[in-house]
């Protein structure tokens, strides 16, 4: 029997943290779950763990090795591979509480329906503090932008998603050069369309790793400037407020001058605002063009 729940790992030379995932998996209360995991070119002896926890049959696993993409590349594969009723992403830095597969199918099962997109639980660090805030009490279902947007939490959280619906919605572009575009286009895209169920539970622990995306995304500007304009783009198209075209537009102008693309103002989908950006989007430009500083930011990588 198919299980509901596919638990994918996207990871790239990090066999180092792998162990604290697959024992958190070990720990399941339920066993409703696969765990899938995309190895993004790694050079440190992944392939060869997993493989043994394979071997164990502990857990069920399924291994897909591909040449190296950026976590959104990854991502793409494992929408294409996941053949599971629902999916969530756990890093390779992170790792799911002993009930989170048992709470997440069970609430699944009693509340969920194909007029939702899944549901949106919380992200706790190691020690069991909540990452932001809690989502409000009262507060049923909500797009993942009316969350913070409309409803001001704040913080990482937990997504679980149909499957079906990360298999229709379009893959992360791939640009030349680059590894990363936020991941959080998807999500914008299936807010359009259809809310997520709200779960007041914490489902993750995560750690921010030196070495991780999120306490590098200044970084990450520098190097992936066509994903991030990519996403402005589509941020400013579907952003609630105008407060919130405002500072999308920002950075659209800010990645635009990255990559020397001057006619950005024709190309924007929000022209007057874009406009009313400029100068705050060239001071950002020549901020981010002259620091190594870096810059603490979610794993949702909302920007």
């Amino acid at each position: 029997m198919k299980p509901t729940l596919t638990v994918f790992t996207p990871t790239y030379n990090r066999a180092y943290t792998l162990p604290l995932c697959y024992e958190s998996l070990k720990r399941q209360t339920s066993r409703d779950f696969v765990w899938l995991i995309i190895d993004d070119g790694s050079t440190d002896g992944t392939e060869e763990l997993v493989k043994g926890w394979m071997t164990e049959g502990i857990v069920p696993i399924r291994y897909h090795y591909q040449a190296n993409q950026g976590m959104h590349g990854a991502h793409n594969t494992a929408y294409e591979l996941i053949d599971t009723e629902l999916n969530v992403c756990i890093d390779s830095d992170d790792y799911l509480s002993d009930y989170a597969v048992e709470r997440i199918v069970t609430f699944w099962r009693e509340h969920g329906s194909d007029r939702y997109a899944g549901l949106v639980g919380l992200d706790a660090t190691p020690d069991g503090q909540i990452i932001g805030t809690q989502m409000p009490a009262e507060l049923k279902e909500s797009t993942l932008s009316g969350l913070y947007g409309l409803h001001k939490v704040k913080g990482d959280k937990k997504l679980v998603y149909r499957s079906e619906l990360t298999r229709r919605y379009p893959p992360y572009p791939l640009f030349p050069g680059e590894k990363y575009c936020p991941l959080s286009y998807k999500y914008l895209l299936i807010d359009q369309d259809y809310p997520l169920l709200v779960m007041n539970e914490v489902l993750c622990h995560v750690e921010y790793l030196t070495d991780g995306s999120s306490l590098n995304m200044l970084r990450q500007y520098k190097r992936n400037p066509r994903g991030f304009l990519f996403f402005r783009q589509a941020a400013m198209r579907y952003a609630p407020t105008y407060k919130e075209k405002f500072r999308e537009s920002v950075h659209y102008v800010s990645s635009s001058l990255l990559i020397k693309k001057y006619g950005f103002l024709k190309e924007s989908p929000c022209k007057f605002i874009t406009l009313l950006a400029m100068p705050l989007g060239v001071l950002l430009y020549l901020y981010i063009s002259n620091t190594n500083k870096a810059a603490v930011s979610g794993k949702i990588a909302r920007g």
